[in-house]
């Protein structure tokens, strides 16, 4: 991974969007809900404290999470799409 987020910040890989409708209309791009579920590529180091340790996130890379969908910054890098977030904006964990 080319992308090594700081402190509590993932990066994530979202979903492919639905391009047709379940009847099998397709969507503009327009038209299409943004995805709120990705897979975590890469993660921080963590919060640190008032005595200097560091936490560690609860997300690791390879979990799939659900996360806001307005939240992080889009960025492309290498012709694929990523989302980076801070950890307070995932929502849960796919099991």
């Amino acid at each position: 991974m080319p992308l090594r987020p700081l402190a509590t910040k993932v990066v994530l890989e979202a979903s492919e969007q639905e391009e047709k409708t379940s009847g099998g209309i397709y969507l503009p791009d327009a038209a299409q809900k943004k995805p709120t579920e990705g897979k975590v590529i890469a993660v921080g180091k963590g919060h640190t404290l008032d005595d200097g340790t560091i936490h560690p996130l609860t997300v690791k890379v390879g979990d799939v999470v659900v996360y806001s969908k307005y939240g992080g910054q889009e960025i492309k890098l290498d012709g694929k799409e990523y989302i980076i977030i801070d950890e307070d904006q995932i929502y849960a964990i796919k099991e």
